[in-house]
């Protein structure tokens, strides 16, 4: 009889490798929150990392003399890197353990974080981006599920909603910290931030996060991965760079074709893959197919939200980047405050209305804020209660969406699932991102591409930017309908113990 460790020698080699917590650590009765703080380090890092990119992208489209939608791919590359590799770390994590992925992550994000601060150029700029993407991704396809399991079923609500607060406080500090940064020194200042944090999560994963338990069986579907990497790069590709080509293109039709052709492939496969990367059945739920679309589609709203007002206050109302952080700031602390409550509301008013609730009155607030961005501070007020508005809107919705999308999912798919809930946030990310920049040029009017926010009349931008904020209120709204989907008698499933990891 063959056995698993002469069939699969590296899984359970890497399986062998997985160091044990910190017995004083592992015994304490604290532990499990010790390891949800684990967590939070790379939840904190990860935002911190998106807002600060978001506030440098005005300095970045002038160091380098760049398009705007060449620099926005500062932002996309993580999110596409991240989307792509997501679902391949969060299998070899299903059938070789976690907490190696997870610690790599946290290295690789240091190293990455490094290489962007030494960039001698945008493309290798975009590239460093690129790794810390895939460095995201081994973080991400791990963060949630080890959240989830060490905390155990009574905890998990509470866990989640501090998660989401550091993810918080991590965009909420972005700005702030970004906006100093670049007044103080440059923008490479702020990729240097990344790294001391980086390490010391990678000591704390090291000390803190259990074992995985015995290493699943399967290997990985590398076909799947082939057809899933260019599919997202061609559709984030092609909104970013319709104004440019043109939509009549070959190079925009070609990738507009490529997109639905590459996806059905990518079904066709996983459906006949001995060992899928996405779990497809997990889709055929409507509940949590609509906590998909919902998690994507809040996320597009935030990081288009970003994207626009950074270019507004920066070029619109000539605000220095400490001025705009400061601002923006009202955002992720609104989300901040509300999100460790969320769970308390939901429970109490229905989660499935808090959520419409959410949504609906973000969208509202985008609505406001586009009425308000005139030349001057007129209207300052308005726009800092139409921000403060909509950031408490979806610390409102954030955590309980995830909670019930996962409460969705069958037991034994709950690694897959939290690995597919993370994978369509990052897509919402550069989604976003991308739809805000393609309209945002568009509606500067430079249709041969050459589209560039630097030396624009500031009325101009402002009415250009007012009426790009449509795009992320659609998404809202989109994230309210999809809402609709979770039952209203979600249950509580059944956890393992919190002990071993998977």
């Amino acid at each position: 009889m063959t056995t698993a460790t002469t069939t699969r020698p590296w899984p359970d080699r890497i399986a062998r490798w997985e160091p044990a917590p910190l017995p004083a650590l592992a015994a304490s009765e604290r532990w499990p929150w010790y390891v949800v703080a684990t967590t939070c380090i790379g939840a904190f890092l990860g935002q911190l990392d998106a807002s600060i990119v978001q506030l440098a992208l005005p300095t970045l489209e002038r160091a380098f003399d760049a398009r705007l939608g060449t620099v926005s791919w500062v932002a996309i590359g993580y999110q596409l890197a991240f989307a792509a590799a997501l679902p391949i770390f969060a299998r070899l994590a299903d059938i070789a353990g976690r907490k190696i992925l997870y610690i790599l992550g946290f290295a690789l994000f240091a190293i990455g974080s490094a290489g962007c601060a030494l960039a001698p150029d945008l493309a290798t700029l975009i590239t460093c981006r690129l790794l810390l993407g895939i460095a995201g991704a081994l973080a991400g396809a791990n963060s949630l599920v080890i959240l989830v399991r060490s905390a155990g079923p009574e905890r998990r609500a509470t866990a989640m909603g501090v998660f989401a607060a550091a993810q918080a406080i991590g965009v909420c500090l972005g700005p702030v910290l970004g906006g100093l940064l670049l007044d103080l020194f440059d923008w490479r200042a702020v990729f240097w931030v990344g790294v001391p944090i980086a390490a010391v999560g990678a000591v704390a994963a090291l000390l803190v996060v259990p074992k995985s338990g015995p290493p699943g069986e399967g290997g990985l579907d590398g076909w799947g991965a082939l057809l899933l990497i260019p599919a997202l790069a061609a559709l984030l590709l092609a909104i970013t760079q319709a104004d440019r080509w043109g939509l009549g293109s070959a190079a925009f039709v070609g990738c507009m074709v490529a997109v639905p052709v590459l996806l059905a492939a990518f079904v066709w496969r996983e459906r006949r893959a001995r060992h899928p990367l996405i779990k497809l059945e997990l889709v055929r739920t409507p509940a949590f197919a609509g906590g998909m679309v919902a998690t994507a589609s809040a996320y597009a709203v935030l990081y288009g939200m970003f994207f626009l007002m950074s270019f507004a206050l920066v070029r619109g109302f000539g605000a220095s980047p400490l001025e705009a952080g400061l601002r923006l700031v009202v955002i992720p602390l609104a989300l901040a405050l509300v999100a460790p409550f969320s769970g308390r509301i939901g429970t109490r008013f229905g989660e499935r209305r808090t959520l419409v609730v959410a949504m609906t009155t973000a969208a509202a607030a985008i609505l406001v804020l586009a009425s308000a961005i005139t030349p001057g501070d007129v209207d300052l007020a308005v726009r800092v209660v139409a921000l403060a508005v909509f950031g408490g809107a979806l610390g409102l919705f954030i955590a309980p969406n995830n909670n019930l999308t996962l409460k969705a999912a069958p037991e034994h798919l709950t690694g897959s699932a939290g690995g597919l809930l993370n994978l369509m946030r990052m897509i919402g990310c550069g989604v976003g991102i991308a739809f805000a920049s393609a309209v945002l040029s568009w509606r500067l009017g430079h249709g041969d591409g050459s589209a560039t926010t630097v030396g624009v009349d500031e009325a101009v931008l402002l009415s250009a930017v007012a009426g790009s904020l449509l795009v992320p209120a659609a998404f809202a709204l989109i994230a309210a309908a999809a809402a609709l989907l979770h039952r209203r008698d979600e249950k509580p499933a059944a956890e393992p113990a919190a002990g071993a990891q998977r």
